[in-house]
């Protein structure tokens, strides 16, 4: 799909052009060559991937193979493709999300799963508490999920709160954004659950080069990867109603040392380490 005479004549269907830029991806050691050729194609025809299968034997127009073709060089560029289309699913729900805010991950689901287990009953009037919320995603999974809770989400970043806020309003879910670092924006206040995904990149470690166009104040977190989850254990005991849990994403290896640094803070009756979907360990689960 090339800007050449011969191939200006050409009928390009998208058959032809999602075929076309899997294999460009894929000759560019991009893993999810075919998907992410469908993902953009679907983006620039407005339609789903259900949508775009319907369509394959339809002619794309000039504009379409134009806007097709800057895509393409984005996402060799290694832009990754959520920022590219804009959305991104997330526990069944559309998010939008901009390079202001961390792409949500599967793994971070499982947050969201461990804070409903710990309070199955949906009737059940709760005070949750998302620190480093970005897109709002684990605010509004739970908002979305448990409409009796009263959920409030922070972040440092004003561009992220207003990502977050976004996303709130088109889902018409009710979820309180506050700015500020951490625990600033809700001192004296009490929660039931505080959940959190924080920073928790070491400095120094090198990234892929998708995740080098995520924001760094939403990746890196000191030298070893841990001063933001070092900070909200201490922290979080005074922000908790006895019996509260606190529940926080962590990265590959840590969970030794942050099992350790939970301890250490001497305010927490049990700790424990849960797992993700792929056996990894992922969240840190200390109740008062």
């Amino acid at each position: 799909m090339t800007n050449d005479a011969s191939s200006s004549e050409k009928m390009w269907t998208v058959r032809d052009v999602v075929r076309w830029m899997a294999e460009r991806f894929s000759r560019e050691g991009i893993d999810s060559a075919r998907l992410d050729a469908e993902l953009l194609c679907a983006r620039v025809l407005g339609c789903d991937r259900v949508g775009l299968y319907l369509s394959m034997d339809r002619p794309l127009s000039g504009t379409e193979r134009a806007a097709l073709r800057e895509l393409v060089r984005r996402r060799l560029d290694r832009v990754p493709v959520a920022y590219l289309t804009g959305t991104r699913e997330f526990f069944g729900l559309s998010l939008q999300v901009t390079p202001d805010v961390l792409i949500p991950r599967p793994d971070t689901e499982t947050l969201v799963e461990v804070a409903l287990s710990a309070f199955p009953e949906k009737s059940q009037s709760i005070e949750a508490l998302d620190l480093c919320t970005g897109s709002g995603a684990v605010a509004l999974a739970l908002a979305h999920a448990r409409p009796a809770w009263r959920v409030t989400a922070t972040d440092v970043s004003t561009a992220a709160l207003d990502v977050a806020r976004a996303n709130a309003r088109r889902l018409r879910l009710d979820v309180e954004f506050l700015q500020g670092d951490l625990f600033e924006p809700v001192a004296g206040r009490k929660f039931h659950l505080i959940a959190s995904n924080p920073p928790y990149v070491p400095q120094n470690e090198v990234l892929q080069p998708e995740i080098r166009h995520e924001p760094q104040l939403a990746l890196f977190s000191g030298e070893d990867g841990l001063d933001h989850l070092r900070r909200i254990l201490v922290q979080a005991p005074a922000f908790l109603h006895p019996g509260g849990r606190l529940l926080c994403e962590f990265g590959t290896g840590q969970e030794a040392q942050l099992e350790k640094m939970a301890r250490d803070v001497g305010a927490y009756a049990e700790i424990r380490i849960l797992r993700d979907l792929g056996n990894r360990p992922r969240v840190l689960h200390a109740g008062t």
